[in-house]
């Protein structure tokens, strides 16, 4: 199984900002629609990624001023992306290894979707589960 069957199963809704957007606003978005990040991206390519945590750090670090300052000044650079070809095992692996909880799907430089860790990890349980109960009917089959 590849990121592309989970992008299909999420649907094509996806949230971004510009590398221009002030923080205050990358907020508001992330509030509104309940999520954890937000792909950067200049010109229709990804540059970067915004998440709760970048938030979190620079506000304990510079207070409330933060949020008037536009997302590249926040952002960690340069994403760490994934194309759809990728395989989910491949890609929980690598958000191990890097301590992340988002992936930009991109295709060349073009973001195409964005998956979390939550993602990967209920496709793999849905996956385990499906897997076990084939194994059911066919021992009960026998």
């Amino acid at each position: 199984m590849t990121i592309e069957s989970i992008l299909r199963q999420k649907g094509e809704r996806l949230v971004s900002v510009e590398c221009d957007t002030p923080v205050r606003e990358a907020v508001r978005l992330l509030a509104e629609n309940r999520i954890g990040s937000l792909p950067v991206v200049r010109d229709g390519k990804v540059v970067g990624i915004m998440s709760e945590r970048d938030i979190i750090y620079c506000l304990a670090r510079d207070g409330e001023s933060v949020l008037d300052l536009l997302v590249e000044k926040v952002m960690t650079a340069p994403a760490i992306t994934v194309t759809a070809d990728v395989p989910v095992l491949a890609a929980l692996s690598m958000m191990s290894q890097r301590r992340i909880r988002h992936l930009p799907v991109v295709e060349g430089e073009r973001l195409v979707g964005l998956v979390s860790i939550g993602d990967l990890v209920a496709h793999r349980i849905a996956r385990i589960e499906q897997e076990a109960e084939a194994m059911r009917a066919y021992i009960q089959s026998a």
